[in-house]
């Protein structure tokens, strides 16, 4: 199931910067925010579906079934890139955003069911690290291939290599999602299909809110999510607008942040345990600003040590949001009842998603009319009022 996972998340993330470097290059710089936009419109409108389907059905057909449609929203990807099509390429992204959608509780799900409580926050750390090496290949390997020169039949070179690699992965993700073992579902009986979709969301949203902790928890992981997301879309911009940075300049930016991620995830699987699990959220915030106006202030420099500097600011921000990512995220697992641990982890991916579509308007707004150095140093602003909420929410809980 990690394999399978971890190649769709390849797959989304390089089609999903191909295409974005693509947008920036043709004077489309608005075209990333839409694509965001309607990635996360499933998690917005199905997540109450993706939810009960994850405790009412064996995992491994929910796994099986997401990746063949993987499989053909990248057939679909490729031939957008072939053909010059965006609303094919656009199409690609959406479909993406419903497999991910399905897959994720799935997933998630299954954490709990291997380890016990104590080691889920460890083993997301080490799952995060996988995911995020994915992740980290497909940005940056989009870079690259974009960068490739000559035609293939009539076609740019990097455009080509980027469909067959695409197509390629899929069908790979989905022999590997095969071998997924059989589990008995969760939930036997009980619960209907939630056809009413988004208010069934936010009526389990409201009990989730009803566990204080799991409330500030879901609210918190949805504020980092919100962060992340408003970074991606100011690096490309910061890169190849401001800074006049190749493709592959740009994605190595990408890849500085995920890097550090992978190392906040680690770190939060030997810190953030125990019943003060939470304590390290403020310091967190605190190491996400300092990232971010680091990044601010290495922009006014000239290179080589520009560069650096916004790599090294953006290493600080990643590893402080996989250090407050990972103990939220672990949180949500453990807390509910194994028969509604799907249900529950398709709310949070709910609000989530919302902080993460939210994002895309916001950003294209400020990449339209301000310098994306400015707007990094507006999310370290952001990050510093967060910490300070965060230390007063969390501050009466002795544990949770």
């Amino acid at each position: 199931m990690a394999a399978s996972y971890s190649l769709g998340v390849f797959n989304d993330n390089f089609f999903k910067q191909v295409a974005m470097l693509l947008a920036i290059g043709a004077g489309h710089k608005e075209y990333q925010g839409w694509m965001l936009f309607l990635f996360t419109a499933p998690f917005v409108f199905l997540a109450a579906p993706a939810g009960w389907l994850a405790d009412r059905f064996a995992k491994r057909h929910i796994v099986i079934g997401a990746k063949g449609l993987e499989v053909l929203a990248m057939v679909c990807g490729a031939a957008g890139l072939l053909t010059g099509s965006w609303p094919l390429i656009i199409a690609m992204v959406c479909t993406m955003g419903l497999q991910s959608c399905i897959f994720g509780p799935s997933l998630n799900g299954s954490i709990p069911e291997l380890y016990p409580a104590s080691y889920v926050t460890t083993a997301n750390g080490v799952l995060k690290v996988f995911v995020t090496v994915a992740i980290m290949s497909g940005f940056a390997l989009a870079g690259f291939v974009l960068d490739s020169p000559g035609e293939v039949l009539g076609v740019p070179a990097g455009r080509f290599i980027a469909a067959i690699i695409a197509l390629c992965v899929a069908g790979v993700g989905f022999a590997a999602s095969l071998g997924v073992p059989h589990r008995p579902p969760a939930m036997r009986t009980g619960r209907e299909f939630p056809w009413t979709g988004p208010p069934d969301t936010v009526r389990t949203v409201a009990e989730c809110f009803r566990d204080r902790v799991l409330g500030m928890t879901i609210v918190a992981d949805m504020f980092v999510w919100f962060v992340g997301s408003m970074e991606i879309l100011v690096i490309n911009v910061l890169g190849k607008e401001q800074l006049g940075y190749s493709d592959s300049a740009t994605s190595g930016m990408l890849v500085a942040q995920l890097g550090g991620l992978a190392a906040g995830g680690l770190l939060a699987g030997k810190v953030a345990t125990g019943p003060r699990w939470h304590s390290v959220l403020a310091p967190a915030a605190l190491g996400l600003a300092a990232g971010m106006g680091l990044v601010a202030a290495a922009a006014t420099l000239g290179e080589p040590a520009r560069y650096c500097g916004i790599l090294l600011g953006l290493i600080v921000a990643g590893v402080s949001g996989g250090l407050f990512m990972i103990p939220c995220e672990s949180f949500v697992q453990v807390r509910p009842a194994a028969d509604r641990r799907g249900e529950v982890i398709s709310a949070a991916n709910f609000m989530v998603f919302i902080g993460i579509m939210a994002s895309a308007p916001l950003a294209n707004a400020l990449n339209e009319h301000i310098m994306p150095s400015v707007s990094f140093a507006m999310l370290g602003g952001l990050s510093l009022l967060a910490a300070l909420a965060v230390k007063v929410a969390f501050g009466r809980e002795k544990k949770a």
